[in-house]
């Protein structure tokens, strides 16, 4: 049998309508995908859900955060209160669902201090080199050196109390890890030929630095970023916890664990359901960033 006839031997899919051979929907691709990442898909969804906490509180809970029902106080989880209630009997829910927004603006401020200031750092002094990269890379060691949540102690001490307060000092304490990655990029990025072309073409090192330098340098410094929004959540939540964020009665996450300390025997959910949620976003943040990371993409 030649190749030809053996080709008209296969079956072919035709549309029963007539035409050109049957091609899989489109929405079939995209539900095979997602199963073949249950994780990343509930990843995503938690954090938009979270999002959605944030910035419309109102769409998911009609209650108000600050006003509560004494006679309903410690009342275990039900069909009227989801995560129960607290001392004062306000739903703990919608506490949870409007500390969102005063946790990830905080984890936001934190991430774009850490990101611009970091970006700067590790791009200017891995294009300068030379004594200049040495210097900085001395201090960025001492930053390194410094555990993180002891830094942001630091900071947020001399800065003082309140929530923006905390979001610098925590995005103070990861500059350094932005710095080292985005130096180690410029440095590979140096190295390439359109690199070596403008500067032979007699480019400035400014237009270098930014047309051609910093876009190709910008990759895993974005997968950092993602990585470490999860990490800020779970930092201005321990800051918030230790009593250094918004004053009460802010619901902020790590406020919420905080005033459940005292009724852990008598009301679990008061610390066990906000930090749950703490949880829930930091895993769903770094699950989110490794999906994000070219090289481990494939594995996720």
């Amino acid at each position: 049998m030649t190749a030809v006839e053996m080709l008209r031997e296969v079956p072919v899919a035709v549309d029963p309508r007539g035409g050109a051979p049957r091609r899989p929907a489109r929405w079939r691709e995209v539900l095979g995908a997602a199963l073949r990442r249950p994780g990343l898909v509930l990843s995503v969804l938690v954090l938009l859900l979270v999002l959605g906490w944030a910035f419309a509180p109102s769409w998911f809970t009609s209650g108000d955060p600050y006003t509560g029902v004494p006679r309903d106080k410690l009342t275990p989880p039900g069909a009227q209160y989801w995560f129960g209630t607290d001392h004062l009997g306000r739903d703990l829910y919608t506490r949870v669902v409007y500390g969102a927004s005063l946790s990830l603006k905080a984890t936001a401020i934190a991430v774009a201090v850490g990101f611009v200031v970091g970006t700067l750092v590790g791009l200017v002094s891995g294009f300068v080199g030379g004594r200049f990269d040495g210097v900085v890379m001395r201090l960025v060691d001492v930053l390194l050196s410094i555990p993180g949540l002891l830094l942001s102690l630091a900071v947020v001490t001399a800065l003082g109390f309140g929530t923006v307060n905390v979001a610098i000092a925590v995005g103070v304490a990861s500059v350094a890890s932005f710095a080292r990655v985005m130096r180690a990029d410029v440095f590979r990025a140096r190295t390439e030929v359109f690199v070596e072309a403008a500067t032979v073409s007699g480019v400035g090192r400014a237009e270098i630095l930014v047309r051609h330098v910093l876009p190709h340098a910008l990759g895993s410094v974005l997968v950092l970023a993602a990585l470490e929004f999860g990490g800020a959540i779970l930092a201005v939540s321990a800051l918030s916890f230790l009593g250094f964020g918004a004053p009460p009665p802010e619901p902020e996450w790590g406020a919420l664990v905080s005033e459940g300390r005292n009724y852990l025997a008598s009301a679990w959910w008061l610390t066990t359901l906000p930090g749950f949620v703490v949880a829930a976003s930091v895993l769903a943040a770094n699950r989110i960033s490794r999906a994000l990371d070219r090289d481990g993409g494939d594995r996720w």
